[in-house]
């Protein structure tokens, strides 16, 4: 079955777009990733999902306005794929804009990018709103990657798989095989404020701002303070909390903005190597746009005890690991198969995720699997998409 996934994340750049051969095989899934791209949002489309965001205020006419933009923008980037690739299913996650956290509890999570659209334009069923099931059945509903990583991984030996995107967000096999995941706490989410802020770049490229500045320690122990991070898993966040309103509130007065820079990447690194080593990982494989910040990287080496790589390692691209990862969700989701890991979001069971929308002919769901997958194999033939 081919699956195109279809992610955009909190830095809201622009569409993840992934194709894969998925298949059971002899217990497992298989998965041939044959090609990846990212389509960039256009300036007013960039704009829009900025101006709908915490702590903004919005009416219901720019939110459907939105809702409709996107999911064209989502068709238009699914039917690229599958002109390329082909493709029997989308599976779409949407932008999120709201993460509805109460009292530690997740309430609802809102993504934008109506299915119709993409069904429309491809032709294809597609699988959305991946995250409200967990929610209902008393999750966090995020993260969902997980599942992903865990068939990757397995729980042979401790490490993590760390997804530094707007939030950095890890999957942990710990020393006693146990399946931990939650959102740690900003990667790119306050970076990329900055740099727009100070540069008015979309983020720090290479990391050289943050370079070419110095960590401010009184900033830093202001920033570490941030209570969501004594609080202990199941957890997640996201622009609700980390946003340009709460950049604002901490930043210093006259602190240059190379200096801004090299504090915030300072804290994501902190954060993310004392909670990696808390749980006694000895290997971390790093996937999302931080991977590509050689500050935020070489800081991650030097803070942690375990030895830092890339998910590249295990045959998938580390820019398009969360597109491939909401692609198998989705195919999961239409063998009948739960795509969420009850031990890391905190739902009293794992649920089979998403809403159906059918493509240009009736629905037709396959027979559900029988027994869970136990491994995701990659195939080694990757492509690079046009």
């Amino acid at each position: 079955m081919r699956v195109v996934g279809l992610m955009s994340g909190t830095s809201y750049d622009g569409i993840d777009v992934a194709v894969a051969e998925l298949e059971f095989l002899d217990g497992d899934i298989a998965m041939t990733p044959l090609g990846a791209q990212m389509v960039p949002y256009d300036a007013e489309l960039t704009d829009r999902i900025g101006a709908l965001l915490p702590p903004n205020q919005t009416t219901i006419e720019r939110v459907c306005q939105l809702d409709t933009l996107l999911g064209r923008a989502y068709g238009e980037a699914a039917a690229l794929a599958v002109r390329a690739y082909g493709g029997d299913l989308v599976v779409s996650h949407g932008q999120t804009v709201f993460h509805w956290i109460d009292d530690g509890r997740a309430q609802g999570s809102l993504q934008l990018g109506r299915p119709a659209w993409i069904a429309a334009r491809t032709g294809l069923p597609v699988v959305s709103d991946l995250r409200s099931a967990d929610i209902a059945a008393g999750g966090q509903g995020a993260p969902l990657v997980p599942a992903f990583d865990v068939l990757l991984l397995g729980v042979d030996r401790p490490r993590a798989a760390l997804n530094l995107g707007g939030i950095a967000n890890a999957t942990v096999i710990d020393r006693f095989a146990h399946v931990l995941g939650y959102d740690l706490g900003p990667a790119n989410a306050l970076t990329d404020l900055a740099a727009r802020r100070f540069f008015g770049t979309p983020y720090d490229i290479d990391g050289a701002y943050a370079a070419a500045g110095k960590v401010d320690d009184e900033f830093l122990q202001v920033l570490l303070a941030e209570p969501y991070y004594r609080r202990e898993p199941p957890k997640s966040t996201g622009k609700e909390l980390f946003h340009a309103g709460y950049l604002e509130r901490f930043r210093p007065a006259g602190l240059s903005g190379e200096d801004v820079l090299a504090t915030l990447t300072e804290l994501t690194a902190r954060v993310v190597a004392a909670e990696l080593d808390r749980h006694g990982v000895t290997e971390v494989l790093a996937s999302g746009g931080g991977v590509r910040n050689p500050v935020l990287m070489r800081r991650l080496g030097e803070l942690t005890s375990a030895s830092v790589g890339t998910i590249d390692a295990l045959g998938v691209p580390s820019d398009a690991k969360e597109a491939y990862a909401f692609a198998v969700l989705g195919f999961l989701s239409w063998h009948g198969l739960p795509g969420a890991v009850p031990s890391v979001t905190g739902a009293r069971e794992a649920r089979i995720l998403g809403s159906y929308t059918p493509g240009a002919g009736p629905l037709r769901l396959p027979a559900p699997a029988v027994g869970t997958p136990r491994h995701l194999r990659i195939q080694p033939e990757i492509r690079t998409g046009t």
